[in-house]
């Protein structure tokens, strides 16, 4: 067993973990965040992402134990005062999800590419997303989502 400390939407955990635990099953299984989804295990889906001390990272392909004194963000801690963040509700506002099962990675992929540019052009956000797959959309109201949120987090809506 190793120690770990991380802080996990603002709130700090210090856990024992076995050295081989990924970082997507600390995530659920032991401080019951199932927000963050597990869909492939190979890095391939997304579904898995979060933020790693701002960046984004599939939870499926770290170990726990690489997160030690990093800060995590999940889908869970994106709402603030009971608000959802711009990109949350660009999903909701323009009808970004279907299924949502691939939803919270393609929401933290989206906040990692704001953070990037915030002012991305379609085809920016479509090779920024690339990394997370959706089996129900076309991508096209995922896309609008983002440029809703980039709006929003510009000053506008």
């Amino acid at each position: 067993m190793a120690e770990i400390t991380v802080t996990v939407n603002g709130k700090s955990y210090t856990r024992d973990v076995e050295p081989r635990m990924l970082l997507v099953h600390f995530i659920r299984d032991v401080l019951g965040l199932t927000g963050t989804n597990i869909g492939c295990e190979t890095s391939v889906c997304g579904a898995c992402t979060i933020l790693m001390d701002g960046q984004a990272i599939k939870s499926c392909t770290q170990l726990a134990v690489q997160a030690d004194g990093s800060s995590l963000t999940t889908i869970e801690g994106l709402a603030s005062n009971g608000d959802l963040h711009p990109v949350q509700e660009g999903f909701w506002e323009k009808h970004g999800l279907q299924c949502g099962y691939c939803t919270p990675g393609m929401i933290m992929a989206s906040v990692d590419l704001l953070q990037s540019n915030a002012n991305p052009t379609e085809d920016e956000i479509r090779h920024g997303l690339e990394g997370n797959l959706c089996r129900c959309t076309g991508y096209h109201n995922i896309v609008k989502a983002v440029q809703y949120a980039a709006e929003k987090m510009q000053g506008g809506n």
